[in-house]
């Protein structure tokens, strides 16, 4: 995918993001029931957490609840609106040290602290060309300390048909990569939003892409529970 395509489809989800800020902030309250899972791979307690794409800061929520032990959290998002209800809902969590970075990783690159639990939730679908979410699975194993784990769930939106009703058509003179798709947002606000679907090939290759190893791969979320594809890596000190 060329870098003008890249910015327009980036485009299209940080006004989406924009527009419908608190209707998501409302509707994206409660922690996902894959996060549960993946704590049987994670020691507690987390020393430190880099949420790459973190939203209203729900993740760090999550974790402040499951351990009692001070953590430091970073978190990593491009919309300002969600950044402002994430410090308004973690200003009370006592043991946890905040810090929030407004910062584009699609268009920008990843930079941020490393830590000893790096996660990726809700983010990858939302990321152009398959080149760029190698790179970004890459660049994110690399800020995961010795020791430490990558976790990444993958949006399987399209396997439903509920989803599949609210894709629309691309613009002609849009040239976009398999498993692209425009989807309508039907709650408050009207909004586009452009989404990738990550079917399982592409899933192993996101996995080679870290060089870590896998310790737990597994589906979960959603009335089904198989919404979200989750994959647990865990990066040894040999390749510190």
């Amino acid at each position: 995918m060329d870098e003008a395509t890249q910015r327009h489809l980036n485009a299209i989800n940080r006004d989406f993001y924009r527009v419908t800020a608190a209707e998501f902030d409302a509707t994206r309250q409660r922690a996902w029931a894959g996060w549960e899972r993946m704590l049987t791979a994670v020691d507690l307690p987390v020393a430190s957490a880099l949420d790459i794409g973190c939203g209203n800061g729900r993740f760090a929520r999550f974790l402040a609840a499951r351990q009692q032990r001070d953590f430091a959290y970073y978190g990593i998002d491009n919309c300002t609106e969600l950044l402002a209800a994430a410090r308004r809902q973690l200003a009370d969590l006592s043991h946890a040290q905040i810090k929030l970075i407004e910062r584009d990783v699609i268009v920008d690159g990843l930079a941020g602290p490393s830590a000893q639990l790096v996660v990726l939730f809700g983010l990858l679908h939302h990321v152009p060309g398959a080149r760029h979410r190698l790179d970004l699975l890459r660049a994110a194993a690399r800020y995961v300390l010795p020791g430490g784990l990558l976790v990444f769930a993958a949006w399987r939106f399209y396997e439903q048909e509920r989803f599949r009703q609210r894709i629309l058509p691309w613009d002609s003179g849009i040239v976009v990569e398999k498993h692209d798709y425009l989807l309508d947002w039907r709650r408050g606000e009207r909004a586009l939003r452009y989404c990738h679907y990550i079917d399982d090939i592409e899933h192993v290759q996101l996995i080679e892409a870290t060089g870590l190893s896998v310790i737990d791969d597994y589906r979960a979320d959603g009335a089904a529970g198989d919404l979200n594809r989750y994959t647990v890596l865990r990066k040894t000190a040999e390749r510190a």
